[in-house]
Formats: C-alpha cells, sequence, structure tokens
C-alpha cells in the first residue's frame, strides 16, 4: 500500500448484506455517518454523500467504478469544489462474510499528500467506528467520534 493510501479493516458481527446496506441505504448511512449515501449504486453512476440535516447538499460526490452486491464496491471521492490534477481519490470497500462475521476492509487511495493521508485516516476510523456499533447494537454512539478533540 502506497504512504498516498489508508487501510482499515473491521470485524462486524453482521452479515455481508446488512453491511452493504448501511453502506449504501441512504437513510441508514445518515444515522450513522452524518451524511447520506445517495446512488443507484450501478457502475457508472454517480453517488452524491449528502449532509443527513436534510439540506440535501452533497460534501463529497464521486461515480460508482464497480459494484458487487454485496461483496465488493469502489467509488471515486472528491470535495464538490475540487480539481485535482491527478483526479479524485478512491474507496473501495471489500466485505467478506465468515461464519457468524463479516470482515470490512476499507481502502482510500490515490490520496494527494501526507495531509490529506492523515486527515482521512482519522475519518475512517471514526466513521467505521460508528457503524460498528450502529451495526452491532442498533444506535450510533453518543457523540459523533469524528468532533472529538
Amino acid at each position: 500500500m502506497a504512504a498516498s493510501a489508508v487501510r482499515s479493516t473491521l470485524y462486524l458481527r453482521a452479515t455481508p448484506a446488512r453491511v452493504w446496506h448501511a453502506l449504501t441505504n441512504a437513510d441508514e448511512s445518515g444515522l450513522y455517518w452524518g451524511h447520506r449515501n445517495v446512488s443507484t449504486w450501478l457502475p457508472g453512476a454517480p453517488w452524491e454523500h449528502q449532509r443527513a440535516d436534510g439540506s440535501g447538499i452533497a460534501d463529497v460526490i464521486g461515480v460508482v467504478e464497480a459494484a458487487d452486491r454485496p461483496h465488493r464496491l469502489v467509488t471515486t471521492w472528491a470535495g464538490t469544489q475540487e480539481r485535482r490534477p491527478g483526479g479524485p481519490s478512491r474507496v473501495t470497500f471489500e466485505i467478506q462474510g465468515w461464519c457468524e462475521l463479516t470482515r470490512l476492509t476499507v481502502t482510500h487511495d490515490d490520496l494527494a499528500d501526507e495531509a490529506e493521508r492523515a486527515d482521512t485516516e482519522r475519518g475512517w476510523s471514526a466513521v467505521l467506528s460508528n457503524l460498528k456499533t450502529y451495526l452491532e447494537t442498533g444506535h450510533p454512539l453518543p457523540q459523533e467520534p469524528w468532533s472529538m478533540p
């Protein structure tokens, strides 16, 4: 893995289909992420990471590059005003079930520099912790973990 990438792996007590649904259902992703993931989730389709406050404002946009429900999802990832020389970054979700567990590996690559990599690592740690808690308890963490100083 290059220095311009972040990889996180977590194990969840949930089925691959349940993990996929939590990642791709707009209403559900809004509960633990603070943003609604909106798309048809078909390869080539656009997707938006819309604020969960009902404003419809998208802070991140991209294109679905690959979708193999419920095993693998690949999207591009860019701020709505972001114009990077190398193009947008990419997020890959790999979902593998085993017995009563699912291993979710998230790889965010093509990051611009070390500062973006560090910010991305903190962001994914917070979101994935909230996802795990949400899927295993039915409730997200009591505070948004990405807001913790």
